[in-house]
């Protein structure tokens, strides 16, 4: 066929000026490979009597794509700030600063430059654990679920660890409490009902074969009406009197009062410590703002034990997370600025009347973006979610833009379309519009600039 032998071979577009700039930018192999696999669609179209792409510049199309990493920068416009799917926390400056240079330089990670023998990585940490939440000892895992898992390992392998009926939650990706306390090794004992449970139930559930007593904050849903919990100090003084330790998982960890900022109060750790719990576990990146990780504070033999554990090393933080979670308690030393040096607490301390005057600013501007399209934006009111489990049922006053269009469907084109921007925007759907809830905006030209792709 004339259209074949019109084709170029693969080492004439690798010859060729375009061929040359593409292995400049991504190298001979992948280059080849492109190269290849757009002959091969080429022949593939004109065999079909269909015209075939030039081959260099789709060769050069498909190595673009490919280079691109699927990591992508986005904007959170759902609503939620500490978003699970989206990352969670942004971290500070400090912090970000203080990860690279680990990424980029040798560390006194488990060297000790006074003895000059091997040190604990854990131990630039543990003394800011200890400052900021009373407890007399800490240590750090990968995440609150491994934190749990090696907390109750450690302490109810092969032994019975009590709990709650109301508080064998469910977290996102099917997270159970009664699996990984299963996955622990432990067995579970379920005490009082869904709704309400009393100090005599637990009493009655401890035996010789009691490793612990587990209390979880159901940080992701509320049971309401005619409902009893047994409050931590209680708790704590039962498990006291029967010599076992108890165990609070915190989930989220607020290390502030959140009362403070606007938000309804959520139990702090220092608070869970006062109130007597041996071992409290929190996450790092989540109400604490920074990167992914599980702590665990309480007392120092039960520390020491964990520690000690085989499951220890396979939890442990790598030296990028430990440098950006150290600068990152070190700004909880100055509460006063903490709203302005901490992301996550400035955005969730953001007051509505900033965010509805940005709604007003940014609405005139997306709408005439849009409009070509066949969409509209005005602004509006909206409500904001902390996220990550943390006051399910709590929102913040918020504003934002709501962008319609005709058709049913029109909310879910236009999602799909700025999710397809090389810096998606992401909203959320409801009563027949897309919502951009503006609270996590970091300034109005990072929506205007992302837009102009579309």
């Amino acid at each position: 066929m004339q259209g074949l032998r019109a084709l170029p071979s693969v080492d004439q577009v690798l010859n060729g000026p375009a061929g040359r700039a593409m292995i400049a930018a991504h190298g001979r192999t992948a280059t080849t490979a492109a190269v290849r696999a757009e002959l091969d669609a080429a022949r593939a179209a004109i065999r079909a009597g269909g015209r075939a792409d030039d081959v260099a510049t789709g060769a050069a199309a498909r190595l673009d794509a490919a280079a691109q990493t699927t990591l992508r920068p986005m904007l959170n416009l759902t609503g939620t700030v500490l978003h699970t799917n989206l990352g969670r926390a942004i971290l500070a400056e400090p912090a970000i600063r203080a990860a690279v240079t680990a990424m980029a330089n040798p560390l006194a990670l488990e060297f000790d430059l006074e003895t000059g023998g091997r040190g604990k990585r854990d131990d630039h940490l543990r003394g800011l654990i200890v400052e900021l939440t009373g407890a007399e000892d800490a240590t750090v895992v990968n995440n609150n679920a491994a934190a749990v898992l090696i907390a109750l390992n450690t302490l109810a392998q092969g032994r019975d660890a009590i709990v709650s009926r109301g508080e064998l939650i469910e977290i996102g990706g099917a997270f159970r409490m009664p699996d990984i306390m299963a996955r622990a090794g432990c067995r579970l004992v379920e005490v009082g009902t869904t709704n309400r449970t009393h100090p005599r139930d637990y009493q009655a559930a401890l035996g010789p074969d009691t490793g612990l007593i587990l209390k979880v904050h159901t940080s992701n849903y509320r049971i309401e009406g005619f409902t009893a919990e047994v409050p931590a100090p209680e708790l704590a003084a039962i498990a006291r009197a029967a010599g076992v330790p108890l165990l609070n998982d915190l989930g989220s960890g607020s290390l502030v009062d959140l009362s403070h900022y606007g938000m309804r109060r959520e139990p702090t750790v220092a608070e869970a410590v006062a109130e007597g719990a041996d071992l409290v576990t929190f996450s790092g990146d989540k109400l604490l703002g920074g990167p992914q990780a599980g702590f665990i504070a309480g007392r120092r033999d039960l520390i020491a034990a964990i520690d000690k554990n085989p499951l220890k090393r396979a939890v442990r933080l790598d030296k990028i997370r430990i440098a950006a979670l150290e600068a990152t308690l070190r700004l909880y030393r100055d509460p006063d600025r903490l709203v302005q040096t901490l992301p996550t607490l400035a955005v969730l301390a953001r007051p509505a009347a900033d965010i509805a005057a940005q709604a007003a600013r940014l609405a005139p501007r997306i709408d005439a973006i849009l409009a070509p399209h066949g969409f509209a934006a005005a602004p509006c009111t909206c409500a904001s979610q902390i996220g990550s489990g943390a006051l399910p049922v709590d929102t913040i006053p918020s504003a934002g833009l709501r962008l319609t269009g005709a058709g049913g469907d029109a909310p879910d084109r236009l999602a799909a379309h700025l999710r397809a921007l090389p810096t998606p925007i992401i909203g959320h759907i409801r009563d027949g519009a897309l919502i951009l809830d503006l609270r996590c905006l970091p300034d109005d030209d990072a929506l205007t600039g992302a837009l102009a792709a579309l």
